[in-house]
């Protein structure tokens, strides 16, 4: 793939926070570039400047269309992932962008990337050896086939199957992404000591573990609160144990982690009681993963109801992982009474097993977002609707 010269970097780089279409009306005056391509360019470079700030500081670094770039990894969970797994040779295959595969590169002595497009194939080779990734060797084909002919067993095999159809919907089974992982999982564990596989955060853990069968960990990613992947570490044998990782990654190297027992969750004992001094919201990892029982019984916190996932405590835990608040006063669900507690008429509001969504509650209550005052309307022990209101703690 041909480099941009000089005059292309220069483009770019000046005009890296301009609107992409004014730039594409203004073409004209820069007869010598092409235009076209220098902003499709940066209007990429303007999506993943916080995904993938290492990227953003080359300018050399490629792009393909806007999609490709918004279904990548991040910076933030390639690395994650990176740090899972370690040896001589791991298979990417589903190579993308790269984006993984260089993140890997520094835990493992080669890396094999494979990718079906051509297109991305040149882009990421491309990207690697602006990066310094020498490790890599990047191919063009289909997973199936490619196992098909590999002779050798690798320490790792990654995958983050494609999860559209033919008509660009999303699709979340593992059946219906591409590759089918279901069919392809013999060869897979043929082939690889260990499988590392990337999910829709929309599919069911236990469905997955149960098509899987031989999960030995499983991996609940969030960036900032937003749930981001879901990771299966499967290998030939099956974990009698199996773990669940939630990790919540935040600004700089701050991680939120919490591990419990997927049998021992269901099993695991708890307490119910009314609101007490502190409000705790676990973090969308979490709230993902299920460990509801689990996470109460390690902080000794008393949960709110079974279906709230809101939890309570005299004492403050601060190693919680999650959002942590003092409760200043509950009230009922009547805009009178709410009132009364909020002058301002304003609140940050957040549901948890109510019957109503927060635009429902604004509309009846007439309250505005804002201020340093937190909402949390659930339901309590006595499966009674209330609201809480509460600070930060």
């Amino acid at each position: 793939m041909k480099e941009f010269s000089p005059d292309e970097i220069k483009y770019l780089v000046a005009h890296e926070n301009e609107d992409p279409n004014r730039l594409l009306l203004q073409a004209s005056r820069y007869p010598h570039l092409p235009v076209p391509l220098l902003v499709q360019h940066i209007r990429a470079r303007q999506k993943i400047k916080n995904k993938l700030p290492t990227w953003y500081q080359h300018p050399q670094v490629r792009y393909p269309a806007i999609v490709s770039v918004e279904q990548s990894s991040s910076e933030k969970t390639a690395a994650f992932k990176a740090e899972l797994m370690s040896g001589n040779l791991l298979l990417d295959l589903t190579g993308g962008l790269g984006i993984d595969s260089c993140f890997f590169a520094d835990k493992f002595k080669n890396v094999i990337y494979l990718e079906r497009q051509p297109e991305l194939v040149e882009i990421a080779a491309h990207n690697a050896r602006v990066l310094g990734k020498t490790n890599i060797e990047f191919r063009q084909g289909e997973a199936q086939a490619f196992l098909n002919d590999f002779t050798s067993q690798a320490d790792w095999i990654y995958l983050d199957p494609a999860r559209r159809d033919e008509a660009n919907r999303k699709v979340f089974n593992l059946s219906d992404c591409e590759p089918d992982v279901v069919q392809l999982l013999p060869t897979l564990l043929a082939k690889g000591k260990n499988i590392l596989l990337k999910t829709s955060p929309m599919l069911d853990i236990s469905q997955a573990v149960g098509q899987l069968g031989s999960v030995q960990k499983v991996y609940i990613v969030a960036v900032d609160n937003e749930c981001k992947e879901v990771l299966y570490h499967v290998a030939a044998s099956k974990n009698p144990n199996l773990l669940i990782e939630t990790i919540n990654l935040q600004a700089g190297a701050n991680q939120q982690r919490f591990t419990f027992d997927y049998e021992a969750e269901e099993n695991a004992p708890v307490t119910y009681t009314l609101p007490q001094t502190y409000i705790y919201e676990p973090n969308a990892a979490i709230l993902k993963a299920g460990g509801f029982k689990s996470l109460a019984n390690h902080f000794e916190l008393n949960k709110l109801h079974r279906n709230s996932h809101l939890y309570t405590s005299e004492n403050l835990m601060p190693d919680f992982p999650g959002r942590i608040f003092k409760l200043k006063t509950t009230s009922r669900y009547q805009k009178k009474e709410l009132a009364s507690y909020l002058p301002d008429l304003k609140a940050n509001i957040t549901v948890r097993n109510f019957p109503d969504s927060v635009a429902a509650i604004r509309k009846k209550t007439g309250l505005k977002e804002g201020s340093d005052t937190y909402l949390f309307a659930t339901t309590d022990l006595n499966a009674k609707p209330i609201i809480l209101i509460c600070e930060k703690a």
